[in-house]
């Protein structure tokens, strides 16, 4: 195969990893190219959302997790890029204005600092040769050692590391492979030590995602590890990927445990970001999340609309006198809209949601908990 011909496949492989495939706006949403390639949009911090291609480096893999399509024992057409050609076929895109950053992510080519070499290398040369200094986020490879860790931040705007599960327990379900304390949560460690503030790193991003339903982790064991990511940790994201059913081994966990569709598989992932928002931008507490008796989310209601149902007595709220912190209770009202309302209501009294752009059924839905006198 040529280059291209590799960049095909090994573009159309990383559709597996499906970070960012949630999102609040059609600007967040992945998309493909005119040519194939998987292309995620990056909020900028002048504002507005710049285009990065995202690739792996390599399907091969010498891991066995159970959930994945690329397993060391899956029937797959096998290729790789060297670090040389990948550097190449990206400048390539930048140059055509086409893309202003790379997500690298590889299967595990022999062993992970191994592969970790020739991720850094291609960023490496990305920096060095190229003299690109634009957005670069590279995968860490579970069990890679620090000086790789460390190295990859060193190139890096951002670096990410999957957790994939809530739990040592539920790790152990899906590979045999790799040690839940040793080749995750290790590395996930350091990677906040070396990012925090007054660290070497401090201005590296760090995210983690989970593999949501490939084994049988309830909402709620996520929800508390999530505590811990952002608030120990300090990470900046997490990601949630809902396991596809039949890319993974038969009898997979979550396959026996869960019974949804796949549309609700997807509603749950949907969940799980609205609970993250929550938590990161509305300010709710994770003991305030509300759970079914199987420890699960409601997948007909969001859990915000679940809480104010629970909670009647904090509502209606006065719209015209209510503090921000209140309003991001009510159910359809985001932080634009309650900005806007703050700022609106210094001018003179609302009557209703009209001048803040809420109108139709979201209008409908937040004026039922809203008092407007």
């Amino acid at each position: 195969m040529d280059t291209r011909q590799k960049l095909d496949i090994l573009s159309e492989d990383s559709q597996y990893d499906l970070a960012c495939a949630c999102a609040t706006t059609k600007h967040e949403h992945r998309r493909r190219g005119l040519d194939g390639r998987w292309l995620y949009p990056v909020p900028l911090s002048r504002g507005g959302y710049g285009i990065m291609l995202k690739t792996l480096l390599s399907n091969a893999c010498s891991n066995d997790c159970r959930y994945c399509p690329l397993r060391s024992n899956a029937n797959a057409r096998r290729c790789t890029l060297t670090p040389d050609e990948t550097a190449r076929l990206f400048m390539d895109y930048v140059r055509s204005r086409r893309v202003f950053g790379l997500f690298l992510s590889s299967g595990v080519i022999g062993t992970p600092d191994q592969t970790m070499d020739r991720l850094t290398a291609t960023a490496s040369l990305l920096r060095y040769r190229y003299h690109f200094r634009g957005y670069i986020h590279l995968k860490i490879i579970p069990g890679a050692s620090t000086a790789a860790i460390e190295e990859a931040m060193r190139l890096s705007t951002a670096v990410s590391l999957n957790i994939e599960t809530p739990g040592h327990s539920h790790f152990a379900k899906l590979s045999q492979a790799k040690d839940y304390d040793r080749d995750i949560i290790a590395p996930l460690k350091f990677m906040a030590e070396q990012t925090a503030k007054g660290q070497p790193h401090a201005g590296v991003k760090c995210t983690t995602q989970f593999i949501v339903g490939a084994s049988d982790e309830t909402d709620r064991e996520i929800v508390r590890y999530m505590d811990g990511i952002y608030h120990r940790l300090k990470f900046e994201r997490i990601y949630f990927s809902a396991y596809q059913p039949g890319l993974g081994e038969r009898n997979i966990p979550g396959e026996n445990n869960f019974t949804l569709s796949a549309d609700d598989r997807l509603t749950r992932e949907h969940r799980l970001y609205q609970a993250d928002f929550l938590l990161r931008r509305y300010g709710f507490q994770p003991g305030e999340l509300l759970f079914q008796s199987d420890g699960n989310f409601d997948l007909s209601r969001d859990p915000k609309e679940v809480w104010a149902i629970r909670h009647p007595e904090f509502f209606p709220v006065r719209i015209n006198q209510a503090t921000k912190a209140d309003l991001l209770r009510v159910p359809g009202l985001g932080p634009t809209y309650v900005d806007r309302i703050v700022e609106l209501r210094k001018i003179h009294r609302l009557p209703d949601l009209a001048g803040i752009g809420i109108r139709g059924k979201p209008a409908e839905k937040a004026a039922a908990w809203l008092d407007f006198s």
